[in-house]
């Protein structure tokens, strides 16, 4: 009886041949686009070096444009010294129209130890920071961002005025990328040992503790890490017991975030409680510090947190009164 079905592969040549016509079309295309971008990114180049002024900017708008969209575009300014030319227009007598193009350009690409040092010279920084502090909401970003990449690892010693542009950025509410770039480049600053106190001298520590109730999760980690750092400097502690909101807002974060925010917290509360300790360990325990103490003790949370947490519910037990400590605990009932 003959098979009904049929299920062996007959080769069918006219559709190989246009399913490999339509790719080597497809590959021919994207070949001649990346050529004409890096084409197109040498004569901008070269165009940059014989312009100034009006048309300078506008080619520098361009050369950003294709760079922060072809991948071939960057390697091919970096490949053909854009990263240097591209910083020499950084200097004391740069337009902010001109400052603001090149840093959008140079934060779009790799930089090397060479390039960074060339860019940390003192006259350069000094006009990404009037950009930071003057330029529109994307440039400032930007700004924020390729400082980011100098700072990281430099011992460069920024001035006041960049950590009041900073602090605008992480206080603007209304562009939350701004804020999380702005964290991060705060996180670098304040790691450094002597800067702490520049922060704490611009009145960095109020708007921090303020602003917690507003960031998300990933900012909230790293105002806690630069409050934590804050809190061991002992003007950093002062000006966290003088803001009211510092205990209640750090309590409502403890088992809430994550086990980093929920040590760095504990760090921060332990550093102003000591401060006064019968004074802060009451308020503490009335905002719900022992029972969220009691919580992180019977979690899964790592020993060391858990030992953490153990000492200052036993710090608070011997500052506080017994009654408001057990009733705070919620323990009443367990013992009547």
């Amino acid at each position: 009886m003959q098979e009904l079905w049929d299920d062996s592969l007959t080769p069918n040549s006219t559709l190989h041949h246009l399913i490999q016509t339509w790719f080597f079309q497809k590959y021919l295309a994207m070949k001649k686009r990346s050529e004409d971008v890096q084409g197109r990114c040498l004569d901008l180049l070269e165009t940059l070096k014989k312009v100034k002024g009006q048309t300078r900017v506008q080619t520098l708008k361009e050369l950003r444009n294709i760079v922060a969209i072809h991948e071939s575009a960057k390697k091919t300014v970096v490949d053909n010294g854009g990263v240097s030319f591209i910083s020499s227009l950084l200097g004391p007598f740069t337009s902010h129209a001109v400052g603001s193009e090149a840093i959008a350009i140079l934060v779009n690409l790799q930089l090397n130890s060479d390039s960074i040092a060339n860019l940390l010279q003192p006259n350069k920084i000094s006009l990404m920071v009037d950009v930071l502090n003057e330029g529109s909401m994307e440039t400032k970003i930007n700004c924020a961002k390729l400082m980011e990449t100098l700072f990281n690892g430099s011992k460069t010693v920024p001035s006041l005025s960049l950590l009041v542009g900073v602090l605008r950025l992480v206080k603007d509410k209304r562009h939350p990328p701004g804020i999380l770039v702005g964290l991060r480049l705060l996180k670098i600053i304040s790691s450094q040992e002597s800067l702490g106190k520049s922060i704490i001298t611009i009145g960095g520590v109020p708007h921090l503790v303020e602003m917690l109730p507003h960031f998300n999760s990933e900012c909230l980690e790293l105002s806690l890490f630069v409050l934590g750092i804050l809190s061991s400097i002992p003007e950093g502690a002062l000006a966290l017991k003088k803001c009211s909101n510092t205990i209640p807002n750090l309590v409502k974060l403890l088992m809430k975030i994550s086990e980093n925010c929920t040590r760095y917290a504990l760090t921060i509360l332990w550093e102003v409680c000591k401060l006064s300790p019968e004074e802060f360990t009451a308020i503490a325990v009335n905002a719900g510090l022992a029972a969220k103490l009691l919580l992180v003790i019977q979690s899964g949370c790592n020993p060391g947190l858990k030992q953490q947490s153990s000492e200052l519910l036993k710090y608070c037990s011997l500052n506080c009164t017994s009654t408001i400590f057990i009733s705070k605990c919620k323990l009443t009932s367990t013992l009547q």
